[in-house]
């Protein structure tokens, strides 16, 4: 999964030099502050539909433009933008002119191509998360943002919660956990890894662009599971770990400023979904950091409802971070927990996250979830992903950015 190391003072002077190169009528028109951005939807999916609604929420946006390799989510796209149009090829998307910025929500394995592709084109860029798919693509995608000077947040949407930056704030950067150790991460359960084909999916939808579908991803003939719950095979993301871990180890990496592991061991396996999927439904992770502290991740798609969380252990306390709540306790006996409860939902982080992009459209300031730190929380999760599949200590050298050699 890892490629060779690139120094980031190399890279960051290989775009310097390309940004001097390059005009700037190469780039997209920045909207003022009077004036509407136009937006393109490339993935109209589930998850591209709620953050295109989050979007629309905010009367500076207007959708432009949608594509999908689906007939189907595309016109499920033109129903709540009336006004745009519709694509089945993003380039085309990009070449037609019509838009200022993109929302990338395709399958993972898309992710870094079209983000790509779409930054090359002069667009700013939200895209989901997990940025990447490999580690080696982290680096092509931070020199195409920075070398065509646009803006890109990626979808790690926490970092927009108020609860997460009143529990770092009040919690963690006042100290009152002492010197921290351990990160302890979890997600258990979640539907979008156990969906099912729709019925008259068998055969291939004569409206669905498989080949384009699988883009980068070898040739294989139609499979409906591997499209409809692209997420349980390997071949196109990383299944619990880039998906749920990328979100509580950008937390952790938040919390404690630090954000390159140096070493990761993982065990799991398929022990009950014996569907053909390739992406283990049962997964541990640990990792090491310089700064002398371990995280860990468990995820199972084990029945019930979905339950998440961080907790944090240090010398001095111990604190739990929830989605809409944390709690610090005290060693001391006898001692009152420390509750902060917002009651925000992950819809209203989403909602800041795009209104922190938007503003940085304008502003042509770095968002708070800038390309290198998905790279970064991507990086840690596929670390473990290489561990689990290698069945080894992986160790990583974070100065050059690559795995080390057995």
């Amino acid at each position: 999964m890892a490629g060779e190391g690139i120094e980031r003072r190399d890279l960051f002077r290989a775009a310097g030099a390309a940004t001097i190169a390059m005009t700037a009528s190469s780039y997209a028109q920045v909207p003022g502050a009077n004036d509407r951005m136009n937006l393109g939807v490339i993935g109209c999916g589930q998850r591209g539909l709620a953050v295109m609604g989050a979007f629309q929420e905010n009367s500076a946006v207007q959708v432009a433009a949608v594509c999908d390799v689906y007939g189907n989510r595309t016109d499920a796209a033109l129903q709540k933008a009336t006004r745009a149009r519709g694509f089945s090829d993003h380039r085309k998307l990009l070449e037609s002119g019509a838009v200022d910025a993109v929302l990338i929500a395709t399958p993972d394995h898309c992710h870094g191509p079209v983000t790509i592709d779409a930054l090359n084109a002069g667009k700013d860029v939200y895209v989901e998360k997990p940025l990447t798919l490999h580690i080696e693509e982290g680096p092509e995608i931070i020199k195409a943002v920075r070398v065509n000077n646009r803006v890109c947040q990626v979808g790690l949407q926490r970092r927009s919660s108020e609860n997460t930056i009143r529990a770092r704030d009040e919690f963690v950067r006042a100290g009152k956990l002492g010197k921290i150790t351990f990160a302890r991460t979890w997600y258990n359960f979640n539907s979008a890894h156990l969906r099912q084909p729709p019925e008259g999916t068998q055969t291939q939808p004569s409206n669905l662009d498989w080949a384009r579908f699988l883009g980068p991803v070898r040739w294989r003939d139609w499979d409906p599971k591997q499209y409809f719950n692209f997420r349980a095979y390997l071949d196109f993301g990383g299944g619990q770990i880039t998906d749920l871990f990328t979100h509580l180890i950008d937390m952790v990496h938040l919390f404690m400023n630090e954000d390159m592991p140096s070493a990761a061991v993982a065990s799991g396996g398929i022990f009950h979904y014996k569907d053909g999927r390739t992406a283990p439904d049962t997964i541990g992770v640990m990792l090491d950091y310089p700064g002398e502290w371990t995280a860990s991740f468990e995820g199972v798609l084990g029945p019930g409802a979905s339950e998440d969380g961080i907790e944090l252990r240090g010398t001095e306390g111990r604190l739990m971070v929830g989605r809409d709540y944390s709690e610090f306790r005290s060693p001391e006996a006898g001692a009152t927990p420390v509750v902060i409860k917002t009651g925000e939902s992950g819809a209203d982080a989403t909602t800041r996250h795009v209104s922190n992009f938007i503003d940085c459209i304008r502003s042509r300031q770095r968002p708070v979830a800038d390309v290198l730190v998905g790279h970064r929380a991507a990086l840690a999760c596929h670390l473990g992903n290489l561990a689990y599949l290698e069945k080894r200590r992986v160790r990583f050298d974070p100065q050059h950015e690559r795995v080390l050699p057995l």
